[in-house]
């Protein structure tokens, strides 16, 4: 593999303490050994790549995954469980500008499916992932994020949609104290436990006759005729089409289209101890809503039902294992700048993960370029757990030669090349100073 980042991060390191490992076993794959033959080959063990197989194998295809590591290694098992609109980092006026006012209705509109296609599969098959919050509340940092959120919320008021605007003297009441001068609210979405939706999700594909293998990295993929040759280090996947669902944790070559695409960056996480009623009244954050502030490097956090609180943010931009111990410090430290009552509450656990960015912004799902019977499906911009499942469920529709049964829209669908090559990184530290200027 040929990935962009030092083997740091990839490795056991940023996912150690990952609190989700905690709450649910992992399930015991077997590993892919010998030569197989199967209708579609999926690499990528995550929402994505689940939410495929479990949708191609209720319709009678043979399909089987390869994860590289164990199940729920990756970002689907260590996220911040926020299943909610997004998967675009461009906004509503961006999106129109650059595709046209029937491509950005129909992509805004496959975000608010999404969310309720992961909702529809909890019910389905009665996954129980904890979850909780009545959509969610972005809190605004400064008076001027907050002009933007009073405008923001006249506009979806204009449109009918239901909105909830708080200013900053009501943000008590409802158990949102802090540091914030109002907050808007929308009503899509919820938070949830991911790895048990993960795992949910793998369970309902696998009882739907897909096979899943871990430990089983795929390290080739050639065309042998009308067929793919999907190598792993044990055996062979011999498949008619195949899936690429590895986001964040993608390799330059696998397949070469891939190389310089795709943006992977860090996202860290830390959740405290159990708080405890009087805590939760002394910082004034009692809410079940998960929560997002206004910057640009934002934070994202939550009052798990256990009374827990998760909070994260936007991870370093070097990996080793002093930049993790950095960054978790920088985590911690803007924790208790934004909740100073929780000064002496505990951190439990802290991780960090890959998040995955295209260049044009927007999630790319689609067929492989020159590669006739291949697609691929990544760039979620830190919202996959929607839009990973729905890009798997559109994913499963494409690879059958179907028009999507869901909103989807080709002309979003591009995924043109950063400058700078494996090198690319070295766009990050100035895009990341001009963005915290901007906050």
């Amino acid at each position: 593999m040929r990935r962009i980042y030092s083997d740091y991060a990839y490795g056991p390191g940023p996912r150690d303490s990952c609190w989700w490992d905690q709450t649910i076993e992992a399930p015991n794959w077997p590993v892919q050994c010998g030569e197989e033959k199967v209708d579609v080959a999926i690499v990528g063990g995550g929402f994505t790549g689940l939410s495929a197989a479990l949708h191609l194998a209720q319709d009678g295809t043979n399909v089987a995954v390869l994860e590289a590591e164990s199940p729920g290694w990756g970002a689907s098992g260590r996220n911040g469980g926020f299943c909610c609109m997004g998967g675009s980092k461009l906004s509503g006026t961006a999106l129109r500008r650059r595709f046209g006012i029937q491509a950005a209705e129909t992509y805004e509109a496959s975000e608010v499916a999404a969310v309720n296609l992961v909702r529809q599969l909890l019910d389905t098959h009665g996954i129980e992932a904890e979850t909780h919050s009545h959509g969610e509340t972005q809190l605004a940092h400064s008076s001027k994020a907050m002009n933007r959120l009073r405008v923001e919320a006249h506009a979806m008021t204009q449109a009918g949609e239901p909105v909830e605007l708080l200013e900053k003297d009501q943000l008590a009441e409802h158990g949102l104290n802090g540091p914030f001068y109002g907050a808007l609210t929308t009503p899509v979405g919820f938070g949830m436990n991911p790895r048990k939706y993960l795992f949910g999700l793998a369970q309902a594909a696998k009882s739907a006759g897909a096979n899943l293998f871990q430990h089983s990295p795929a390290t080739k993929i050639s065309k042998n005729g009308e067929s793919f040759v999907v190598t792993t280090p044990k055996g062979v996947l011999r498949a008619g089409q195949v899936v690429i669902a590895t986001n964040g944790y993608s390799s330059e070559d696998l397949p070469p289209w891939l190389a310089g695409r795709y943006m992977p960056t860090q996202s860290t996480a830390m959740v405290t101890r159990v708080l405890t009623e009087d805590e939760l009244q002394a910082q004034g954050w009692f809410s079940d809503q998960m929560a997002y502030d206004s910057r640009n490097l934002l934070h994202y956090f939550r009052l798990m039902p256990n009374r827990r609180f998760l909070f994260g943010m936007r991870g370093g931009l070097m990996s080793s294992g002093r930049a993790e111990a950095s960054i978790r410090r920088h985590l911690r430290h803007d924790f208790e700048k934004m909740f100073p009552a929780w000064s002496s509450v505990e951190t439990t656990h802290c991780w960090s993960g890959m998040v995955c960015l295209s260049r044009n912004l927007v999630p790319y799902v689609g067929p492989v370029p020159e590669m006739p019977g291949m697609f691929a499906g990544l760039c979620y911009h830190g919202n996959g757990v929607a839009m990973g499942t729905y890009a798997g469920r559109l994913l499963a529709n494409l690879v059958q030669g179907r028009v999507p049964d869901m909103p989807y829209s080709k002309a979003v669908q591009s995924m043109p090349k950063f400058p700078l090559g494996r090198a690319r990184r070295l766009l990050m530290p100035p895009a990341y100073v001009a963005l915290g200027l901007m906050d």
